[in-house]
């Protein structure tokens, strides 16, 4: 394991889960670990629990996530050895239910964690507030987690160690193309593009700006990033090997493939901004006259030029999954309708007998 100029407990573990993750844990004398955990989320009908059924050859009909859904997965090392599991979650409902991140991102958790968000390809004007609203949640929720951590680390370290805990950020290599100008997701991510059948028959200059879009939010987060389709057998074998990755371990291959007029296929740190270029903005767009606060910021600006967001006004009303429509059953839709107006007509009477109320003195 290599030497680390802080004496924090949790840099030191970063460390050493940044090393087993790349595959070298054995090679720095640690065990691999056996239990690790994992949050599916992104676009609603986005293909994620078809995605997910297939990287755990389950041969099963997939249905619509209700909420959260918890499964998990099993793998063999060898002969005679006890299996590694994998604790899967996934978050239905697009980003309406994004608040229930904070159920598997938990201080237990916390070390072992990845993330894998789905973005439809096939809507791109829905892709940008997906990712932003999701990635916003869940770090959101790895950031309180790791604070909760630190602060017991401070409680048992005592106060002479106070000065060296941070807040958490993944430990990269220092030869991290970019490390100074990135902003590392707290944990590992992979994003995967679905539905590239539909994808690949778009507009060329289309298909660039969502391409060149993704592979620098994926870098800006020191992210793997994949293109995939449950149709096309070749590319889901590749998304198994990204998935078992995060979920076991296992080693990923290091193929790479950032021809934009082909599925990409980008490990973490096998990009840079100088080879992603800048913004593909259309010839009557000035970026200048954008007036973007930030990198991240000015890809946000030219992306929606492109693909004018989607309102998530919709998804705002549907914060309670009684009310999503994918979920109705008219019967019973029926009686809870029935029984809110009882509930309803049964606060108006009770508030008016409160008011004629006389207290005695």
């Amino acid at each position: 394991m290599p030497k680390i100029s802080s004496d924090s407990l949790w840099e030191q573990a970063a460390e050493e889960v940044w090393l087993r993750e790349r595959g070298a844990g054995e090679e720095a004398g640690g065990e691999s670990l056996t239990e690790r955990s994992v949050l599916l989320m992104g676009s609603k009908s986005g293909g994620k629990t078809s995605i997910l059924l297939r990287c755990l050859d389950r041969d099963e009909p997939s249905k619509p996530t209700l909420a959260l859904e918890y499964t998990f997965g099993r793998r063999a090392r060898g002969h005679s050895t006890p299996k590694d599991i994998s604790h899967l979650w996934e978050l239905g409902g697009g980003t309406s239910l994004s608040d229930l991140v904070q159920i598997p991102i938990t201080p237990a958790s916390f070390s072992s964690f990845s993330v894998i968000l789905v973005l439809d390809l096939s809507k791109p004007n829905s892709l940008w507030g997906t990712m932003e609203k999701l990635l916003q949640a869940a770090q959101a929720q790895l950031e309180k987690v790791s604070s909760q951590a630190q602060q017991a680390e401070k409680t048992k370290a005592g106060a002479k160690h106070q000065s060296s805990v941070h807040p958490a950020t993944r430990v990269l290599p220092k030869d991290y193309p970019d490390r100074e100008l990135i902003s590392p997701f707290p944990v590992p991510l992979l994003i995967i593009g679905s539905k590239y059948d539909i994808f690949q028959e778009f507009d060329s200059e289309k298909r660039k700006v969502v391409s060149k879009t993704l592979r620098f939010i994926a870098h800006y987060y020191a992210a793997s990033l994949i293109f995939t389709s449950i149709k096309l057998e070749s590319l889901m074998s590749k998304t198994k090997s990204f998935f078992s990755h995060l979920a076991f371990c296992v080693d990923r291959g290091k193929t790479v493939c950032s021809d934009s007029t082909k599925p990409l296929l980008i490990p973490e740190g096998s990009d840079s901004f100088s080879q992603i270029g800048s913004p593909p903005a259309a010839a009557d767009v000035d970026i200048t006259s954008l007036h973007a606060k930030n990198p991240k910021d000015l890809w946000k600006k030219v992306y929606e030029r492109v693909f004018p967001q989607e309102s998530t006004g919709e998804q705002r009303e549907l914060k309670d999954p009684a009310k999503d429509p994918q979920y109705s059953v008219p019967q019973i839709d029926a009686m809870r309708a029935q029984k809110d107006q009882e509930l309803d007509q049964y606060k108006r009477n009770a508030a008016k007998s409160w008011k004629g109320l006389e207290l005695e003195t």
